[in-house]
């Protein structure tokens, strides 16, 4: 969903950077923020909800992009901060548009598997089952997909454990919520999607989740690398550094509490605003599948694992490369 937003009109003290920031009488500065509208927000808005933004001297406000219109919003300066996926900043940089990454958000990729109960009572899967028996049971069984990404991180999950994906009668559907239509009506027997809408259905009683990146390491963060970052226009970063490294050091603060509490009631709490109508556990679990840094700096061997997986997908052109000089960790405290 896109949003349109106006930014507030600073009283007569205040002023407004070239890039749109807007400073007030008593030195506070209002941002806004480009979001998803998924689970990487909670951070973010973690970040705003306990003060650490506050305590910076920053007000947030927040639009709500898809990865078509984020980076554009960014040039504009309709926001002057993004969370970018790699997706977004590949994207970018092969424009060759003047976009940098000054933090990561998080890493790793919160996918889950769903089965039909009947499927799962047919083959005798659980949750539980290990990755390697839920491949074997899913070979020429029937799948749904609304991505192609999503079914290429389906595809190197089942060539993991010796699957050829090309077993699998593949059907397209478009979106998400049409796979999981699907799923209840038995036109299909399984699908992949981003959490939480997997752990959703199997909360409701409508399906099991028998894969998620804690239990398939092609998925983790480890293999897979970062997922989300801070961007900026690197116009902004050179004319308002103090203010990039505030935010950066806000969120890195409310990243660096997840990683070690991601699903106290605190958490759960912004989460349920950020994502209304799901529910606490299915929150919870989604949450832990994403590994939150208590460092927020990047690294250049890690850029290389997320772009040899985004390769392994085939969600971008050969030879895509981010360099130093698409990501600093210089407003990283």
């Amino acid at each position: 969903m896109t949003a349109a937003l106006v930014l507030a009109t600073a009283g007569l003290a205040g002023c407004v950077s070239a890039a749109g920031s807007t400073t007030s009488a008593d030195g506070t500065t209002t941002v806004t923020i480009g979001v998803g509208g998924n689970i990487f927000d909670v951070p973010v808005k973690f970040a705003d909800a306990e003060g650490y933004f506050a305590k910076q001297g920053i007000k947030v406000k927040y639009v709500t992009l898809t990865s078509s219109t984020g980076i554009a919003a960014l040039q504009s300066g309709s926001v002057q901060f993004l969370t970018a996926s790699p997706l977004d900043m590949v994207s970018a940089v092969s424009k060759q548009l003047p976009i940098e990454a000054v933090s990561v958000i998080g890493s790793g990729n919160p996918l889950g598997l769903v089965v039909s109960k009947k499927f799962a009572a047919a083959h005798n899967l659980s949750s539980s089952s290990p990755a390697a028996t839920v491949a074997a049971a899913l070979a020429g069984s029937t799948a749904g997909y609304s991505s192609s990404n999503t079914k290429a991180e389906a595809g190197i999950y089942l060539k993991a454990y010796g699957v050829d994906p090309g077993t699998v009668n593949w059907i397209e559907l478009p979106s998400p919520s049409a796979d999981k239509t699907a799923l209840n009506t038995g036109q299909i027997d399984w699908f992949v999607t981003s959490e939480p809408i997997p752990l959703e259905i199997q909360n409701s009683g409508d399906g099991v989740v028998v894969a998620d990146p804690l239990k398939v390491p092609a998925w983790s963060a480890a293999d897979a690398g970062y997922g989300l970052f801070t961007a900026v226009t690197k116009s902004y970063a050179s004319s308002d550094p103090a203010v990039v490294k505030k935010v950066v050091a806000a969120i890195q603060q409310a990243t660096a509490y997840m990683s070690a509490h991601a699903g106290d009631g605190a958490v759960l709490k912004v989460a349920a605003s950020t994502l209304p109508g799901t529910p606490n556990a299915v929150l919870g679990s989604s949450l832990r599948q994403v590994v939150w840094p208590a460092d927020a700096s990047m690294s250049q061997s890690d850029w290389n694992k997320t772009l040899a997986f985004l390769d392994s997908l085939g969600a971008i052109s050969s030879g895509a490369k981010i360099t130093s000089d698409n990501w600093t960790n210089q407003f990283v405290a």
